[in-house]
């Protein structure tokens, strides 16, 4: 009898816990560092986290088809051995996992020279079409470092700009701004057919939201209060940033999601910026507003230490961080979001 009783509440807890899933997805941003080969055991430890989180949809940064093969092939392969099922369709530079069939796949932004790339697949969940973007913008004239004192494009030390202007001439330069109009101009078709529409990416560039006049005088601004382009569009396009939205305290919930610190580094290999605080948000995942899609919870995925002047450094806001199990294979901060579909 009380092993019936057992088995019964076993099998309750099993339908509860399916039930409070049931019409949520997750999606997670990660910049995966070259796919994992800068760390040893890099790979493994990258299929073995999406193996523990099982996200519904990963947008990926930093994939390079290493030695003529396919990362989307290998990584689907990988997880499939671990008794996983995900789905993938050829990339360069930015990549999409699924945990459900896609239903198209698109290049919206190809990469060329390492400026970056941005791409589109469309699947279904509990009837809803969603589409899914992934972006790793162009990492050149990359001005958050202008402002402090090194050149965004070579790293090289160089007098620290006085103005805004400044800085935006050089960011601008830059094809960031190209790869998301290109997005936005692809996404308004979605939008336009009721399809809910996600853009998860390493942008490469600060927020708007971030670069304010509370911090101005924080992490090396410099004194500078600046709108960055890449957020900016996107917020004036009604896009909506998922973690600045949940933590709009800037000063309690920075969300640096770089540099990590990674203790298979050298601390010389993690950082651009050997005298200076270069923290910053650059990770992202956006949606567009729509009557089935609740934004629910976020939460920066990676180790709580980051770089600071060179030195490995513990950070102590109240931003919420998880943990990886083993290795972390790579110099980004990743960051789950939890979605909910609603009637």
């Amino acid at each position: 009898m009380k092993k019936i009783i057992l088995f019964l509440c076993l099998l309750t807890g099993t339908i509860t816990a399916q039930n409070t899933n049931k019409g949520k997805f997750t999606v997670l941003q990660w910049n995966i560092w070259q796919e994992g080969t800068i760390i040893p055991g890099g790979y493994d430890a990258i299929v073995n986290e999406i193996v523990r989180l099982k996200p519904d949809f990963v947008t990926f940064s930093e994939v390079r088809n290493y030695h003529n093969t396919r990362f989307c092939d290998r990584i689907v392969q990988s997880l499939k051995e671990k008794g996983e099922t995900y789905y993938s369709f050829y990339s360069y530079d930015s990549g999409l996992l699924s945990r459900h069939p896609i239903t198209d796949s698109t290049t919206v932004f190809p990469e060329k020279n390492d400026h970056g790339s941005i791409y589109r697949m469309t699947s279904h969940i509990d009837g809803h079409k969603i589409a899914i973007y992934t972006a790793h913008l162009d990492y050149l004239n990359d001005a958050y470092y202008n402002v402090r004192g090194y050149d965004g494009s070579t790293w090289k030390p160089i007098p620290i700009p006085q103005t805004v202007l400044e800085v935006l001439k050089v960011n601008d330069a830059s094809l960031r701004d190209d790869a998301i109009r290109e997005f936005i101009a692809t996404a308004k078709k979605d939008i336009a057919e009721g399809t809910i529409v996600i853009l998860g990416g390493d942008f490469n560039e600060p927020s708007h939201l971030d670069w304010i006049r509370e911090t101005k005088d924080l992490y090396d601004h410099n004194g500078l209060i600046i709108p960055w382009t890449v957020t900016l569009i996107l917020d004036n396009n009604g896009f909506i940033d998922t973690y600045r939205t949940l933590y709009p305290n800037v000063l309690d919930y920075p969300g640096f999601t770089f540099p990590a610190d990674n203790p298979l580094r050298p601390v010389e290999k993690l950082t651009w910026t050997p005298n200076a605080d270069e923290r910053e948000r650059i990770d992202y995942v956006f949606y567009y507003p729509h009557k089935n899609l609740e934004l629910e919870d976020a939460i920066i995925f990676g180790p709580k230490g980051s770089i600071v002047k060179s030195q490995r450094l513990e950070e102590t806001s109240k931003d919420l961080f998880l943990k990886p199990e083993g290795t972390w294979p790579t110099d980004h901060k990743g960051l789950l979001v939890t979605f909910k579909l609603v009637k």
